[in-house]
């Protein structure tokens, strides 16, 4: 199925790994141009490498509010022009717990995973208006309906950041802009090894970064103009509510 976005400028956060190298990849099979970030270049030439597209790299950290604006406009000069669709992500905070995590760790928690989506948004957003014509599709966690122990500051700013984007999404339904959230549960990336073991990785069931990357892939596409506001958990059933 054409999805319809070929030629369209695409911005994925966090996409040198993970789920944003997995969205990045779908997006570049659909025909559009393609900028990724990242802190690491040698990472980023090796995510453009195995892309193999043609994706534009882009050394740039988006863990605060500066750095996700940034990200937009070193985006937007890269691909020569104004960005059709966005993806926010990023890594995840430290792990810890209520007991184990100081209040202070929580202003930057919410910097990486709140502040730089408001900030990407602001950045991005005014000019899809304009235009009539745009796409957010940022990727939190399924933490946000089902909050994941041990991962507290993740758990409270993805929830933040939820907040903010059904928020937008109603503000800005009328202008040709739809803004969705992709809920991952655990998938077979980087970010895993820092909160799991091998041991614990065998025993669980775990998804593929280039299959979730489908899904917002399709969130960006024509078809997907009457998707607005939506929370979409991708965690092969390990969510446990019936709403």
């Amino acid at each position: 199925m054409d999805l319809g976005i070929a030629g369209r400028r695409a911005a994925v956060a966090a996409g040198s790994s993970g789920l944003g190298l997995g969205s990045a990849r779908a997006l570049l099979a659909e025909g559009a141009q393609v900028a990724i970030c990242g802190r690491d270049a040698d990472r980023l030439d090796r995510a453009v490498a195995d892309l193999g597209h043609g994706a534009v790299p882009l050394v740039c950290d988006v863990g605060t509010a500066d750095g996700g604006a940034r990200f937009v406009d070193l985006a937007t000069e890269a691909l020569g022009g104004p960005i059709d669709i966005l993806v926010p992500n990023a890594g995840g905070p430290p792990a810890g717990n209520f007991a184990s995590t100081e209040v202070d760790a929580y202003a930057g928690a919410l910097d990486l995973n709140l502040l730089s989506i408001v900030a990407m948004c602001k950045a991005a957003v005014p000019g899809m208006q304009e235009r009539g014509w745009g796409r957010v599709v940022a990727i939190t966690s399924v933490s946000v309906r089902q909050p994941i122990p041990n991962i507290i500051l993740s758990n409270t700013a993805r929830a933040g950041a939820t907040a903010f984007l059904k928020t937008l999404a109603l503000e800005v339904a009328g202008d040709g802009v739809t803004v969705n959230t992709v809920q991952p549960g655990i998938h077979d990336t980087p970010r895993l090894d820092s909160l799991y073991t091998s041991e614990q990785k065998a025993q669980v069931r775990m998804g593929d970064a280039d299959d979730f990357g489908s899904v917002v892939a399709f969130l960006c596409s024509e078809q997907a103009t009457f998707v607005n506001g939506l929370q979409l958990h991708v965690d092969g059933g390990s969510y446990g509510g019936l709403l």
